[in-house]
């Protein structure tokens, strides 16, 4: 890591976090980030996105005061501390940037390049990529030195982990920085290096694709893979479960660029998730994955 990011500057603390894209993973972070007491905007390209981001965090936090785990004072609090945008100059307030777009990397490098435009010199921009190079992205700042990886996983709310991703251009304060932002949102933080699918979907991906190749054979049915795994290895979920709650089409990209990284043929992405991506057959967010589901309407 490079030692360019002023130390002085990043010891002040970060206050108020942006986060660019309003789906599952942006409005669950912003949750998290507003329940610790950050400031956060999230912006998305369309009103009725952030609106929607809005709608789902209030109905989140709205679901722990029923069940007693957050008061409704401090939920409206935390909603106080919320504003949506689609002006993506709003962000450009913020000590921290977050982006959770599309797992593409042609996309996330032409966030980035417009997010080096609007923000302010000292801030962090950080990439919740799950599987894409973080160096990848950083070089398409002008400050490559204060670019790293936060990988919250989803629903970020209730999963305790955030890997935190240092490519070769992230500076030391930046990465300090960074986690103890992730600290104080109460995750706890694993270092890995900037490495395809850094620790946990490196060593996830081969196994969730292995059930739907078992599956596409005809060795058990979906039900039984996923009472298997969970009966024989004490698995909160079955992999096709699990791969629904993903989003098939995501398990995919990450499987893509896991195998462009090192090929393998554990990580060749089965021909079945490829037809139902295909079928757009994606999982929850659309109600039909390896299994059906109610869609909100």
């Amino acid at each position: 890591m490079t030692a360019t990011a002023n130390t002085t500057e990043m010891a002040r603390g970060i206050t108020s976090v942006g986060i660019a894209g309003s789906g599952i993973m942006g409005s669950g972070i912003a949750e998290v980030a507003a329940l610790a007491g950050f400031d956060v905007t999230i912006r998305s390209r369309k009103q009725a996105s952030v609106d929607a981001a809005m709608s789902r965090l209030v109905k989140s936090m709205s679901g722990q005061v029923t069940k007693g785990k957050l008061s409704a004072e401090d939920r409206d609090m935390a909603v106080g501390r919320v504003t949506v945008t689609t002006d993506l100059d709003e962000l450009g307030r913020c000590g921290l940037v977050m982006e959770s777009v599309v797992e593409d990397l042609a996309v996330k490098r032409a966030l980035f390049t417009e997010l080096d435009r609007v923000c302010a010199d000292e801030t962090i921009l950080a990439t919740n990529t799950s599987t894409l190079g973080v160096a990848d992205v950083a070089m398409a700042t002008a400050r490559p030195d204060r670019v790293l990886g936060l990988h919250f996983f989803n629903p970020a709310p209730k999963m305790p982990l955030v890997e935190v991703v240092a490519a070769v251009t992230t500076a030391s304060a930046t990465v300090d920085a960074a986690r103890q932002f992730a600290q104080d949102c109460g995750k706890n933080t694993v270092m890995v290096k900037d490495n395809a699918g850094f620790i946990v979907n490196a060593l996830l991906f081969p196994y969730l694709n292995g059930a739907v190749k078992m599956l596409d054979a005809g060795v058990a049915s979906k039900e039984d893979i996923d009472a298997a795994m969970k009966g024989g290895c004490g698995f909160p979920m079955g992999p096709l479960e699990l791969l629904d709650l993903i989003g098939l089409d995501t398990s995919l990209s990450i499987l893509q660029a896991l195998d462009a990284d090192r090929p393998d043929t554990s990580l060749a992405p089965a021909p079945l998730l490829k037809r139902m991506v295909t079928g757009e057959r994606l999982g929850r967010k659309t109600g039909q994955g390896f299994y059906e589901y109610a869609t909100e309407r």
